[in-house]
């Protein structure tokens, strides 16, 4: 069991209890970003007359979560309890904690644990060795993660005071003094941001789930043109004419036909959330089993619309409903919408079963709106036909066009069920996908469907090609220029629209990109002027051996040594404060990072220091921070600057980005988070010119 520092009993002294709160009044303006999206309550409960359960509760904001105790190394930090050793108590077994969720986290390449709950409850039993009043003490150490940010690691202080053989009472960790030392403005201030934060993450979820309803809607509407659906529109909407007495009741019940069919898809999504729900989805994107059988069914659906077989209901089934369909009133058109979807299912199902798959990593609401958008646009002709018969004249016959429809669905399916394929083999480490070989299968793929459609290639029933329709060519134009954007990527091109399809980019094994950017590196190093590089003038960088900048930029990650390098060149600084698992830090040098304009700036302009604020390499001895925060030793490099960003800055969020002169003052306003390339580069040129006003 680890020891805790004295330092942890003394922190409760009243005289550094005052200095710190004057020290945090005081940088109360700097201090308003502060985010706080994990809160700690401890309490003790009392089990026997000698045992007792000290229970850490964590209340965790929406969109955040936590991570267990258990992480693969090399992941984010784990939560970790700290109890100081005493005479009067002994610990039984470990912290136990619930069972957490199990996802794939594409930033760290790994399989992680995490709490996304409300409020989390770990528990640690203790036997209680006399009859006097006590105090357990310790600290605990964790990390926590939104959706696109992740804040460096915390360490929050407990403590509980026990009577002999029964717990005394329980406390906060507003009375144990570490996290949150007092109640002011700034506390409400960092709330308000944290809110304001929250609402930006609903708004994008927002966005999402209107996404998904467009591209839901948009499979309804290719629905209607497979071969098992198209034909039927003139039938059934000549079931609702046939009587020329009482046209208003004909276009009443083509409405019910229309909305039973909205009704039936989405009561399918319902179940589906219900039955399943937010906790089994996370499961079933992640886990190999359900992602292995979700390729297993794409291949299946899409044998299927090559014309391998046909997959249909049975016919008892169908003729059952079909009987029902005869029945007058609002039951008639109920039942011949219910009819419609079990004879259409051969071609739906498919369709529909690829909205509920790519649903299944989604919220809630997720496979509910993809049906309603599906069911939208799948009724939407035969209501509108209803209403307005003549137009049934102007429809297109049936004829092979309509399996050629289904022919381009069945190999888009075959292209995109690799995605399940990809994700388990990414997960587990199978090897099977790399990015050279995925994007190889796509490339053969989409390489098919372009000559298909140009009329080259033949499946089962379809019929031979005469010519080249002016339709058939555009689409054929379309799938070649994807294809050849393709192609690229087989030799290190990021193919950035395709970056949520694709393997990571570090799974290829020959990138000419990085390739070329190492020999352009070294030409611009030994470019004529006579002039000193960097690497001349300053030191070695430390940290280089497992730390990198993106796109081949050489840079600094030890502030100190940073601004030393600046001082020699008569540079500003570009400081980034940056983490491991900060998806938006990825995202933004993806984005905005990679434009030649940045680039540019960034490699002639600044001496770049970048700061991991998650980092767990163990700092020496000399070169370890007491931070004048929270009183603590910062003993690592993350902690090191994540203590450093909150005390110079006021922000603990990444990713953010700050421009310096070379001793240290602020240049022009920081930025964060904002993938406007315009914005960023006038960021960097007015803390060039602001700089250069300073030098004169």
């Amino acid at each position: 069991m680890k020891k805790v520092s004295k330092r942890q009993i003394l922190k409760k002294n009243t005289g550094l209890l005052l200095v710190a709160l004057a020290l945090v009044f005081s940088q109360f303006s700097a201090s308003a970003q502060i985010l706080e999206p994990i809160k700690w309550d401890f309490k003790t409960k009392e089990l026997s007359e000698d045992r007792i359960e000290l229970q850490f509760i964590a209340s965790i904001e929406p969109t955040w979560h936590l991570y267990s105790q258990d992480v693969p190394e090399d992941g984010p930090n784990p939560t970790t309890f700290n109890i100081e050793e005493g005479e009067n108590f002994e610990l039984i077994g470990g912290v136990e904690e619930p069972t957490p969720t199990e996802e794939y986290d594409e930033a760290f390449e790994m399989v992680v644990k995490y709490f996304a709950k409300e409020k989390v409850v770990f528990r640690q039993e203790v036997k209680v060795l006399t009859d006097e009043p006590f105090t357990i003490t310790g600290f605990l150490e964790y990390m926590c993660c939104d959706d696109s940010r992740c804040l460096p690691p915390t360490a929050v202080d407990f403590d509980f005071p026990i009577n002999g053989g029964a717990a005394a009472s329980s406390q906060s960790d507003e009375s144990s003094g570490d996290t949150p030392l007092f109640e002011t403005e700034e506390i409400k201030s960092a709330d308000q941001d944290n809110t304001e934060a929250l609402s930006d993450n609903k708004q994008h979820e927002k966005k999402t789930l209107w996404g998904f309803f467009i591209f839901a809607f948009i499979a309804g509407l290719a629905a209607i043109l497979t071969p098992c659906v198209f034909p039927m529109i003139p039938m059934t909407v000549t079931f609702f004419m046939h009587d020329k007495e009482s046209k208003a009741k004909g276009k009443l019940q083509a409405i019910v036909y229309g909305l039973s069919i909205i009704v039936i898809y989405t009561v399918v999504g319902t179940i589906v959330a219900v039955a399943f729900g937010a906790s089994f989805a996370n499961w079933l994107s992640t886990h190999w089993l359900p992602n292995v059988l979700f390729f297993l069914v794409f291949m299946f659906f899409a044998a299927s619309f090559l014309g391998m077989f046909e997959i249909t209901l049975p016919n008892w089934l169908i003729n059952k409903s079909d009987k029902q369909a005869d029945k007058g009133g609002i039951t008639g058109p109920f039942f011949m919408a219910f009819t419609l979807v079990l004879v259409s299912f051969s071609c739906t199902g498919p369709l529909v079963g690829a909205i509920l798959v790519e649903s299944a990593g989604g919220a809630f609401l997720k496979p509910i709106i993809g049906m309603i958008g599906f069911s939208v646009a799948f009724a939407l002709p035969f209501t509108l036909f209803a209403f307005f018969p003549k137009w049934l004249s102007n429809l297109p016959k049936s004829g092979g066009w309509l399996n050629n429809v289904k022919v381009v669905l069945g190999l888009i399916e075959l292209a995109l069920g690799f995605k399940f394929l990809s994700v388990a083999d990414q997960t587990y480490h199978w090897g099977l996908l790399d990015r050279e070989i995925y994007l190889a299968i796509w490339i053969v793929i989409f390489t098919i469907l372009g000559f298909y459609l140009l009329g080259k290639i033949k499946f089962a029933n379809d019929s031979d090609v005469k010519f080249v329709s002016v339709p058939r060519l555009a689409l054929a134009i379309i799938t070649f220029t994807f294809v050849i954007y393709l192609v690229p990527g087989m030799f290190g091109a990021p193919l950035k629209a395709l970056s949520g399809y694709l393997p990571p980019q570090q799974t290829h094994d020959f990138d000419i990109n990085a390739i070329v950017r190492d020999n352009l590196k070294v030409a611009n190093y030994s470019q004529a002027n006579g002039a000193e590089d960097q690497a001349a003038k300053c030191e070695d960088p430390k940290y280089a051996d497992f730390l990198h900048l993106p796109h081949g930029l050489d840079g600094y990650f030890d502030y100190e040594q940073g601004m030393e390098c600046a001082r020699k060149l008569n540079k500003p600084v570009f400081i980034d404060f940056t983490g491991h698992g900060c998806v938006n830090c990825r995202e933004m040098e993806a984005s905005v990072w990679s434009d030649p304009r940045v680039l540019k700036r960034l490699r002639e302009d600044f001496v770049i220091i970048a700061l991991y604020v998650d980092d767990k390499s163990k700092l020496d001895e000399s070169e370890w921070v007491k931070s004048s925060y929270d009183g603590k030793v910062k003993k690592t490099l993350g902690k090191k600057y994540a203590d450093f960003q909150i005390r110079k800055f006021g922000v603990n969020a990444q990713p953010y980005y700050v421009l310096l002169d070379n001793e240290g003052e602020m240049l022009v306003k920081p930025r964060a988070y904002d993938l406007d390339v315009e914005e960023f580069v006038d960021f960097l040129d007015r803390g060039v010119e602001e700089f250069e006003e300073r030098e004169q």
